[in-house]
């Protein structure tokens, strides 16, 4: 990515990501957290309307605890 005077300059390019963390291990029984992905239940009803930026940040909080998980 080139940079671009008005943001302040060059931004890190984003890692290669599927287009969601779901591993279809869903479940929210006990908590508002999914078992599978780790996204919260807003996270997942939210996903499709988020930014890229947002989703990051989903990303890396999940990735950082562990998620995803295919067998939970």
């Amino acid at each position: 990515m080139s940079a671009r005077p008005e943001d302040g300059g060059a931004r890190a390019p984003q890692p290669e990501r599927p287009d969601t963390p779901c591993v279809a291990v869903c479940s929210t029984t006990f908590d508002e957290v999914c078992r599978g992905c780790g996204r919260t239940v807003a996270e997942v009803a939210n996903w499709v309307s988020m930014s890229a930026p947002e989703k990051e940040i989903v990303w890396q909080r999940i990735l950082a605890q562990g998620y995803p998980r295919r067998n939970t």
